[in-house]
C-alpha cells in the first residue's frame, strides 16, 4: 500500500501543484526524466524578445544611509507571461464574435480557471531554456536588453483525456494561429504595447523602451510577406483559421465578416476586444527620431506637453492608471497598429493621420 500511494503522490506532483498547473508551476521533474518531448505537444517555437524584459520577481535591499528599502525588478522568462498574453488576445478577438458569457466560459475552459467553477485548461504552456541574454543598459550607450527561450504549446491531460478528437484538433489549430498573431501584434511584459525603440537622445534613463518579440524559425508558417498587401492577406489568412476553429470549438454561428460590439465607445471609454469598434492596419512610412513610422505618429499626435501625452490615445497613469487603446508592433519593413474604439477620436483622426501620411497602408480587420 505503501509503494501504491507514493506512486500516485509522485504522478500527480509530475503534472504540478497550484493555480498555474498548466504553466509548469509546482511541477515534479524526477531525476532521469526530461520535458525535451511533451507529451500533447504540437508547437516549438525558438524565439527572442528585445526591450523592455519581463520581469519575474523584486529583490528588496535596505538602504541605511536613505533609510528605506529599494525595490529591484529582476528579469525571468517566464512561461506565465507568454500565456497570459495568449489569454489576452483570445479574449479580445473572441469578445467581437461572441456573447461575454460564453467567452468568459471558453477562456476558462481553454486556459483554466478558478471562479466560478476551477477548470484545469486545455492547454498547457512551457519554456525550455529561457535565460537573459543581455541585462537591460545601465547606461546611455548600451544595447537593448534581450531575452530567449524555446515557446512550447501542448495539449494538457485533461483536454486529451476528456475532449473530442475533432475539439482537440480545433485547439491545436486554434493555439498556432493565435501564437502567430501574438507575435505579430505586441511583446510581452511591460512595454508589451510599444515596439522596442532608442531613447539614447535623451538626457535620462531609461534608454530603450517597448516590447519586440521575434520568431526564430526556418519554417514557412512564420515567413513574412514582403509587402504591406502581402503581409494584409497572410494576417487574414491566419484570422480566418483562428475563426474557424473557435466555430469548431464552441459550435457557434461565429460570423467575423459581421463582428459584433462588445460595448459603448467614447472619447474616454472603449471595450478591449477586436470588435466593430477596432481597427487592425498595417502601414509603412518614414521613422521619425528612432521611432517607427506608426509609433513617431501616435507619439506626436498624443504629446501634450513635456513628458505628458494624451492618455485616450497613449494611456497614462495620472488619475488612475488606463491602459493605451493602441497596439504597435514593428515587423522591419512595416508596422502592424490595433485601435480600440477605432470609431471616436482621438483614436479615430489618429488612424486618418496614419493613412494620411503613409507610403502604404492596408485594413486587416474589419474584414470587409
Amino acid at each position: 500500500m505503501l509503494a501504491q500511494v507514493k506512486e500516485w503522490l509522485i504522478r500527480g506532483l509530475e503534472q504540478g501543484v497550484g493555480s498555474q498547473v498548466n504553466t509548469g508551476y509546482g511541477r515534479l521533474i524526477p531525476l532521469g526524466k526530461s520535458l525535451d518531448k511533451s507529451q500533447g505537444e504540437f508547437l516549438r517555437l525558438p524565439f527572442e524578445l528585445k526591450g523592455q524584459l519581463i520581469h519575474g520577481r523584486q529583490v528588496v535591499n535596505w538602504r541605511p544611509d536613505k533609510n528605506r528599502y529599494d525595490n529591484r525588478s529582476i528579469a525571468e522568462v517566464r512561461p506565465v507571461a507568454f500565456k497570459n498574453m495568449l489569454r489576452y488576445w483570445f479574449r479580445t478577438f473572441a469578445l467581437g464574435v461572441l456573447p461575454v458569457d460564453q467567452v468568459q466560459e471558453w477562456e476558462g475552459q481553454l486556459f483554466g480557471a478558478i471562479t466560478p467553477k476551477q477548470k484545469h485548461g486545455w492547454i498547457h504552456v512551457d519554456l525550455l531554456n529561457g535565460k537573459v541574454s543581455r541585462p537591460e543598459p545601465n547606461q546611455r550607450r548600451e544595447a537593448a536588453g534581450r531575452q530567449e527561450g524555446i515557446l512550447i504549446l501542448s495539449l494538457s491531460g485533461e483536454c486529451q483525456n476528456y475532449a473530442s478528437q475533432e475539439d482537440q484538433e480545433a485547439v491545436e489549430k486554434l493555439f498556432t494561429n493565435l501564437t502567430w498573431m501574438m507575435f505579430h501584434l505586441g511583446g510581452v511584459g511591460q512595454g508589451a504595447r510599444r515596439p522596442c525603440y532608442s531613447r539614447q537622445n535623451r538626457e535620462r534613463a531609461p534608454w530603450w523602451r517597448g516590447s519586440t518579440l521575434i520568431p526564430r524559425s526556418e519554417d514557412a508558417f512564420w515567413k513574412l510577406a514582403e509587402s504591406v498587401a502581402g503581409f494584409q492577406k497572410l494576417f487574414q489568412k491566419r484570422l480566418g483559421n483562428f475563426f474557424d476553429a473557435l466555430k469548431t470549438l464552441t459550435k457557434q454561428a461565429i460570423n467575423p465578416d459581421s463582428p459584433r460590439s462588445a460595448g459603448q465607445v467614447q472619447r474616454d471609454k472603449w471595450p478591449q476586444a477586436v470588435d466593430a469598434n477596432c481597427r487592425i492596419v498595417v502601414c509603412s512610412g518614414e521613422e521619425d527620431f528612432n521611432k517607427p513610422y506608426a509609433l513617431a505618429t501616435l507619439h506626436r499626435l498624443g504629446r501634450q506637453d513635456e513628458g505628458r501625452y494624451d492618455k485616450f490615445l497613449c494611456g497614462g497613469v495620472q488619475g488612475g492608471a488606463l491602459p493605451s487603446p493602441v497596439w504597435i508592433a514593428d515587423l522591419g519593413d512595416y508596422q502592424v497598429v490595433t485601435v480600440f474604439g477605432a470609431t471616436a477620436d482621438p483614436r479615430k483622426k489618429y488612424l486618418e493621420e496614419l493613412k494620411k501620411d503613409a507610403d502604404d497602408f492596408q485594413v486587416i480587420w474589419p474584414l470587409r
